[in-house]
């Protein structure tokens, strides 16, 4: 193994879908996503028919870079994660931008299948 490095300025796939986006690289055999949804964004409202579950099945685990997500659990905890945090999610979960500011997130977990459809 040698080493690597890679920028988002030139992701290898950029997934797009209404108010975001998800720009991945693959590096080190797996893919690390930068996420950005726009003010008024939410998971069951934009992605839900596009990957094809009812909540979303990508586990996450972010680094968050700007803006507030609200997240709640298909079990009814919710979360309000900001700037700075790093968060775990496992599948089964719906989340939202929480007031006027984008949120960025950087993700190790789950670009690999986050904003593809299903199967």
């Amino acid at each position: 193994m040698s080493a690597e490095h890679k920028s988002f300025d030139s992701p290898d796939e950029v997934r797009e879908f209404p108010d975001g986006h998800a720009e991945v690289v693959q590096i080190g055999g797996g893919e690390v996503g930068r996420y950005t949804v726009e003010p008024g964004w939410r998971w069951s409202t934009h992605l839900k028919e596009v990957v094809g579950t009812d909540l979303c099945e990508a586990p996450h685990f972010q680094f968050h870079v700007a803006g507030r997500l609200g997240v709640r659990m298909a079990d009814g905890t919710e979360l309000e994660l900001g700037p700075g945090e790093v968060s775990m999610l496992p599948p089964g979960h719906d989340a939202w931008v929480i007031g006027d500011e984008p949120v960025v997130l950087v993700d190790w977990g789950g670009a690999h299948v986050w904003a593809q459809a299903a199967g």
